[in-house]
């Protein structure tokens, strides 16, 4: 969840890539100044490429040449987490095994039999997410024991591809569903995830470090998940690609859950290209190709602008110059409005509330610590770190107290809601004939602030992510030094067809720049 402040009182997918502030920098400033101003180099000695543009094809083609290695990739980025990561707290921990997985992977490749063009490709994997044999904890110290036995099924397939599991991201803990008062980018296990680009920003939630780490290149790709918001927020504020798949289109299998009505795992990376390569790998897809962007390749679109000026003259001005743009390149924008969103919002978090306390119980049995949520909350009452930053624990109080999913009033209260936010989509598309929906991701970065929590705000995400239906959110601009994203929805299962359309929006926007004010390393 992005943040439960804005919890409304109130195919297998064959992607195909048509194409290839205001204020509160003090802080970022301060920490240039002992680490030196201007752009970070991110081309490590000797490797020969620049890990803040390089695209995965263009690292295989020289994988494949024989004029890089797996092993090379892996420690320039492991150095990277070790120069870089003190100042943003993203990842939580590395694999001790990556450099022997990515020596694996170059062996494959002198011998001609690589398995697809994530092998060797170093990747972070949230850490809601299963590792067997490496800690996975959803940020808490509840689940800080024993590591899972098996990898959920996303991994599973990581591995198979050859990709090298370069470590686990921090996340906001829980995925942002324990408390009321929630700051995005906290965990007991992890501490404070900081927004690159402004350190006393925050980062979004819940895949904060996900979007964090690849914003800062200290991986090549990510994994996030999302209910509402997780993915497209904080790759939005930390000014990177994150797609969440269609419900269904990724195996939820060994993912810390909060319902299985709109849990997704989805990918995050520095452009489209490398986004939809992972979501082929991860999904099952496979057999993805990667073609050059056409330069017309948005002439005849027709995009639905959701302006959502509720999120600040600044976002709305930003959205204007993208839609300037977009007509340019030759797309067709017209502006519209989703209906039922505010019943959609009255509905989704009792909704939520339901499906949590029946996911995590069953969650909780395959693991070492608590046994169910009820056991869960004692934990927290009994462990100190739980509330070092916000103490509160109302929303698991809250899942503990509501009615069962086998409730006949959960049961209409959740038709409902999927029926609405189908709705919404769907109509407004036929209304237009549209070939997507964008809209702001969200605002610029806000403060982070322990005692006042994340603000209040509208939930971009919320349509698509009640609806099961993919969005995408790109890289759009900045307000001040803070990345803005612009998101992307379509209707169910088109996913190839949004990152197609997201390859070419990313091209005429051209939005992505590493932040100024990190370390040079090397």
């Amino acid at each position: 969840m992005r943040s439960l402040r804005n919890k409304g009182a109130a195919m297998l997918v064959a992607v195909v890539v048509a194409g290839a502030l205001l204020g509160g920098e003090s802080g970022m400033r301060a920490a240039a100044a002992d680490a030196g101003a201007g752009n970070p180099s991110a081309a490590a000695p000797g490797l020969g490429v620049d890990l803040d543009t390089v695209t995965i094809p263009q690292l295989q083609a020289r994988m494949g040449d024989g004029s890089l290695t797996s092993s090379a990739l892996t420690r320039a980025y492991l150095q990277r987490i070790k120069a870089i990561d003190p100042r943003i707290h993203a990842v939580l921990r590395t694999d001790p095994t990556a450099l022997r997985q990515a020596a694996a992977s170059d062996a494959r490749h002198r011998r001609g039999t690589v398995r697809g063009p994530l092998d060797g490709i170093p990747v972070l994997v949230k850490d809601n997410v299963n590792t067997r044999g490496l800690a996975t904890t959803a940020g808490s110290p509840a689940l800080a024991g024993k590591p899972p036995r098996t990898d959920a099924d996303l991994v599973t397939r990581l591995r198979k591809a050859g990709a090298v599991i370069l470590g686990k991201a921090n996340l906001s803990e829980w995925a942002n569903f324990r408390a009321e008062k929630s700051t995005s980018g906290w965990s007991a296990v992890g501490g404070q995830t900081h927004n690159p680009y402004v350190l006393d920003r925050n980062p979004c939630g819940s895949s904060s470090g996900s979007a964090a780490a690849i914003a800062a290149s200290l991986a090549q790709v990510a994994i996030g998940t999302e209910t509402d918001g997780s993915i497209v927020c904080p790759a939005s504020i930390n000014g990177v690609v994150g797609h969440k798949p269609s419900l269904g289109v990724v195996s939820q299998d060994g993912i810390v859950p909060i319902s299985a009505e709109q849990d997704t795992a989805g990918p995050m990376a520095r452009n489209v290209t490398d986004t939809a390569l992972t979501l082929s790998v991860i999904s099952g897809a496979g057999g993805l190709t990667d073609t050059v962007l056409r330069p017309d390749g948005l002439r005849g679109k027709r995009i639905g602008l959701w302006r959502l000026p509720s999120l600040g003259p600044e976002v709305d001005a930003l959205m204007t110059r993208t839609a300037k743009k977009l007509r340019a390149a030759g797309a067709e924008v017209v502006e519209v409005t989703l209906p039922y969103q505010k019943r959609v919002a009255e509905l989704e978090f009792p909704a939520l509330l339901s499906e949590f306390h029946r996911d995590i119980d069953a969650y909780l049995a395959t693991r070492h610590g608590p046994r169910d949520l009820a056991g869960l909350i004692e934990f927290n009452r009994t462990h100190p770190a739980e509330r070092t930053c916000f103490a509160g624990q109302e929303v698991f109080e809250q899942a503990l107290a509501a009615p069962s999913t086998t409730d006949p009033k959960y049961r209409a209260m959740r038709a409902e809601l999927k029926g609405l936010s189908r709705r919404s989509i769907d109509e407004t598309m036929a209304a237009h004939r549209l070939d997507a929906i964008a809209a702001p991701a969200d605002s610029a970065a806000w403060r982070t602030d322990c005692a006042a929590g994340d603000p209040e705000g509208a939930s971009p995400s919320t349509p698509a992510a009640v609806a099961g239906y993919p969005s995408l959110s790109v890289p759009a601009g900045f307000v001040g030094e803070l990345p803005v994203g612009l998101m992307l929805m379509a209707g169910d299962r088109q996913d190839g067809k949004l990152l197609s359309l997201g390859a070419s929006v990313e091209d005429r926007l051209d939005a992505w720049r590493p932040p100024r004010y990190l370390p040079t390393v090397g």
